[in-house]
């Protein structure tokens, strides 16, 4: 395998393309079953070789692969105790995968699927993500193996004080910050500022995002993915003369981001007609009615399939994939990574869909992202289009900083500003390096310079 000297001498793009494969097949090796992890740099990386060949000095500097490994994994054991008394070991995890722009900011996620590999994925995604925003935040992800499904309230505020009891010693208000993800809610959040305060004995209400509004939380945090993904989806229509207003939506999950999402989405005129949980989907011609749907999974916490005995026009399906057989305009993936394979993609294309937007982290896999962009279709990738919980999680430091609250209004004006300046950022970014209207490489690029200026300028640390 050349060297990086031999590649550096190579004429431009092939100069890119060499050091993209060198440092890739490099990650592979390191970690050779980290599955999400190598699709998610894999499809990062290839959207860099324009910008590696005009600017040889992050090759210079080996910026990929001083990005690639974690500043930081934290591993650890998390011991707790049942209602019958009995005692469990999950796993947690913190991956702080990047600084250069900010201290560490990404989500905290508990499912039974949580691995070494997830954690990385989403970590080295937000790193981008976290830069798209503007804001001063760095990339990093976190979690545990533990699963919330069917625990009672005192279990899982048992397991999340001792999750806590362990990440305390690695995070801080300039640190680390964590926030909610799949699994985490206010409730979870709730817990661990509750027991990260116990034992730090001070009051950082910093230290985690998602917190209640009664102790620091945001206004419009709750909403903030769901009505980003649709903000940013609503300009990327509107450069085509499109629109949600009129248009038939497919939103997957029925958690908090595809919730708001179908609120943003029919707010503008949309119908959104389908939704899902991990067991299957339901299908509404009339229209999903919002207020069901919230009763259920947010206050109710029980399946999706209950929406049937509300409304028994609709339609109750088991599985998830059948979904995006549905013909519909606009399709959000909102529920999990690589839910939409290259069967799915090609199944919406037939039936018409216009625009795509990742209100997930990884949603799509990659022959299904080369589908849609080959079918021209429009495509938001998730790196941008769900930066909106994010954007606003560090709205909500921002507050907390200056011991503020901004009304629901001040927030979501921000937010809807920050959604737009990504899709523009973005857009031009496509447009510089040789590839107009390519969100997905816009995006890369758009989030990758401004980390890697940074890198170089702070030196090799």
């Amino acid at each position: 395998m050349a060297t990086l000297e031999e590649v550096v001498k190579k004429p431009g793009t092939q100069i890119a393309t060499d050091y993209v494969n060198r440092v890739f097949e490099a990650v592979k090796k390191r970690d050779p079953y980290e599955y999400e992890f190598h699709q998610a740099v894999k499809e990062i990386f290839d959207s860099l070789i324009p910008v590696l060949a005009k600017h040889p000095k992050y090759i210079e500097h080996n910026i990929l692969e001083r990005m690639v490994e974690p500043e930081r994994i934290i591993t650890f054991r998390v011991p707790w105790v049942d209602d019958n008394g009995k005692a469990h070991v999950n796993r947690g995890y913190r991956v702080q995968f990047n600084s250069a722009i900010g201290p560490y900011k990404g989500g905290l996620r508990f499912h039974p699927s949580v691995n070494a590999s997830i954690i990385k994925f989403l970590g080295f995604e937000q790193i981008l993500k976290n830069s798209l925003t503007g804001l001063p935040i760095g990339g990093g992800k976190g979690g545990s193996d533990f699963d919330p499904k069917g625990k009672s309230e005192g279990e899982i505020m048992r397991f999340t004080q001792s999750f806590m009891t362990e990440l305390c010693k690695y995070i801080g208000p300039d640190i680390d910050v964590p926030a909610g993800d799949i699994g985490v809610g206010a409730r979870e959040i709730g817990y661990m500022f509750g027991q990260y305060k116990k034992i730090r004995g001070g009051y950082e209400a910093g230290v985690l995002t998602g917190k209640g509004l009664g102790f620091g939380g945001s206004l419009a945090r709750t909403e903030a993915t769901g009505y980003g993904t649709v903000y940013f989806v609503h300009e990327m229509l509107k450069d085509k003369g499109l629109s949600f207003k009129n248009s038939t939506v497919v939103v997957s999950g029925s958690g908090n981001v595809s919730i708001y999402a179908i609120d943003k989405a029919t707010q503008l005129g949309a119908k959104v007609v389908a939704c899902s949980d991990s067991n299957g989907y339901i299908y509404d011609e009339n229209g999903l009615n919002l207020e069901t749907i919230k009763q259920i999974k947010e206050v109710d916490r029980k399946r999706i399939s209950e929406y049937i005995k509300e409304h028994p026009h609709a339609e109750y399906f088991e599985g998830c994939s059948g979904i995006w057989s549905i013909p519909c305009d606009i399709a959000l993936p909102c529920a999990t990574q690589n839910e939409i394979d290259q069967t799915s993609a090609k199944i919406l294309i037939a039936n018409g869909v216009k625009a795509i937007g990742e209100g997930a982290n990884m949603p799509c896999t990659l022959d299904a992202i080369d589908a849609f962009l080959a079918s021209e279709t429009l495509f938001g990738p998730g790196k941008a289009v769900n930066a909106g919980g994010v954007a606003v999680s560090a709205l909500e430091m921002t507050q907390n900083s200056m011991r503020l609250s901004w009304t629901f209004g001040e927030v979501d004006t921000k937010l809807h500003e920050i959604m737009i300046n990504i899709y523009q950022s973005s857009m031009k970014a496509a447009e510089d390096y040789g590839h107009p209207g390519n969100l997905v490489v816009g995006a890369n690029i758009a989030g990758f310079v401004k980390v890697a200026d940074a890198m170089i300028a702070q030196g090799v640390i």
